[in-house]
């Protein structure tokens, strides 16, 4: 699926409704929804009662939003109930971290060394999923109270410019931008996994990657594409 195909996807819930009416409530997961309303549809939002969002990045953007202005209907924020954040993201990642990567590329996990960017929820999950798996955890946090979580819990602490070098598998669960950029791109050993267990992609300048070498993009299969940055293959899992 392009971007094209996704937010034609996301419009066609507004218009869904037995008897072409419009929707009045918002279940959202990270907030694309919601934008297109508020951005495209503003006419829609006084039939609209509120809506709902389970995502840290959704929850991110309504902050943004409240803070700007721009929300202009009552929003309830699900992902930091206790039930959601301290089960859904922790355990809910632990159980899907591995599948996936399992399912897309049919590695062998055993031995692998596998950097987790971020120790929150989601991180906390992805690195006990990758263990379990027999990888070798590197952790790179930037909070101090995490990175010492991490390291109570046995894994290595490292910065991510020193940790990318040695990685198998590169999995970020930050939810914010750019943590994996293009030094760090360059500095990838030949057939490195990388993913995004977050909701978008800007976690990994994909931006800078398909700029500099988009050429060199192969489609393994839907969702799994090969880059070659400097003669070293990249396996780009989720764009």
């Amino acid at each position: 699926m392009d971007d094209e195909e996704f937010w034609w996807a996301i419009e066609q819930t507004l218009f869904a409704f037995e008897d072409g009416k419009p929707l009045n409530m918002i279940l959202d997961d990270g907030g694309d929804l919601t934008n297109m309303v508020l951005d495209k549809y503003p006419e829609l939002v006084n039939g609209i009662r509120g809506l709902s969002e389970e995502t840290t990045t959704g929850v991110h953007r309504l902050y943004e939003r409240e803070e700007n202005g721009t929300l202009t209907m009552p929003a309830i924020n699900v992902n930091d109930s206790v039930t959601k954040s301290k089960f859904d993201n922790k355990y809910g990642c632990k159980e899907s971290c591995v599948d996936a990567i399992r399912r897309a590329t049919d590695v062998m996990m055993a031995g692998k060394v596998a950097v987790v960017a971020g120790y929150g929820d989601v991180g906390k999950g992805s690195a006990a999923s990758l263990k379990g798996a027999g990888c070798r955890v590197i952790v790179t946090e930037i909070d101090p109270i995490c990175a010492l979580q991490a390291a109570m819990d046995g894994f290595e602490v490292k910065k991510m410019k020193d940790a990318i070098p040695e990685a198998d598998i590169v999995v970020t669960a930050t939810g914010n931008k750019d943590i994996i950029d293009a030094p760090h791109f360059k500095s990838m050993k030949d057939k490195t996994i990388v993913c995004n267990i977050g909701h978008f992609d800007n976690e990994i300048n994909m931006a800078w990657l398909n700029d500099n070498y988009g050429k060199t993009k192969d489609v393994i299969k839907p969702q799994v594409d090969l880059y070659n940055v400097d003669g070293n293959d990249i396996i780009v899992l989720a764009e």
